[in-house]
């Protein structure tokens, strides 16, 4: 339902290889590692139309209002649509479960992507 890219070597990226979360390990959630630039940044995705950026995971908890409200207004199409996340150390199941519950409102797959470390 949800994809979760995180850059190579980034601090959330082991945190959660050693302790994988429960929408992780119950496949509601895949995670996709992809190449970062010489800073640690993820590389620009393929393909996804933005539709909320937000500075750290804790956002998406806190404006789970607006996560759900920016999904279902988003529309029909093919792209994946996609929700960035700029800086993240670590994240949690409640700010997972905000983006999932807001993912329940769209036939689009949902994309959120961690930028960098903070």
């Amino acid at each position: 339902r949800l994809i979760l890219q995180l850059p190579l070597g980034s601090a959330i990226a082991r945190a959660l290889d050693a302790h994988a979360l429960p929408s992780i390990d119950s496949r509601d959630v895949v995670v996709e590692i992809g190449q970062a630039d010489e800073d640690g940044t993820l590389e620009p995705p393929a393909a996804g139309q933005v539709v909320l950026s937000v500075p750290s995971p804790e956002a998406l908890e806190r404006e789970s209002g607006q996560v759900r409200h920016v999904i279902a207004q988003a529309g029909t199409g093919t792209e994946p649509l996609v929700l960035v996340v700029e800086a993240a150390e670590e994240l949690r199941e409640e700010e997972l479960a905000a983006v999932l519950e807001a993912a329940s409102h769209t036939s689009r797959a949902v994309i959120l992507r961690v930028m960098r470390d903070a």
